[in-house]
């Protein structure tokens, strides 16, 4: 289980270099927010960067359930874990939807994190 935890940590980490990435300019937007823009314009780079604290969130939900910190208390922990795993699912399948290519490469990445939580949530 802390391996499945420590695996979807990095993974969270690489997300939130991406979204700082996108935030500051880079021309990555095909792979996200509906693949329109190769740089995002201004509302996206502000969305990436309130995603920065969701994803803070998820690695605080995700380290707790783990066992490895204990900030987040049950029911609350658990019930949170569930949310996470099903708004992963969802990304998944939106991202397999979108009519960019490159952002339906992101696909696997959410469903592969949603299986890490999913793993951490039944495990611990």
């Amino acid at each position: 289980m802390p391996a499945f935890a420590i695996a979807g940590l990095i993974l969270l980490a690489i997300l939130a270099a991406f979204q700082i990435a996108l935030a500051a300019g880079a021309p990555l937007g095909r792979l996200a927010w509906g693949g329109q823009h190769a740089v995002l314009p201004r509302k996206q780079r502000i969305g990436s960067v309130v995603a920065l604290p969701i994803l803070a969130v998820f690695a605080l939900f995700l380290l707790s359930k783990a066992g490895l910190v204990s900030i987040i208390g049950e029911p609350l922990l658990t019930i949170g874990m569930w949310v996470i795993v099903a708004y992963l699912v969802a990304i998944s399948v939106l991202n397999l939807l979108s009519r960019s290519k490159l952002e339906r490469l992101m696909a696997p990445v959410s469903l592969v994190m949603g299986a890490m939580f999913l793993v951490v949530t039944l495990t611990a």
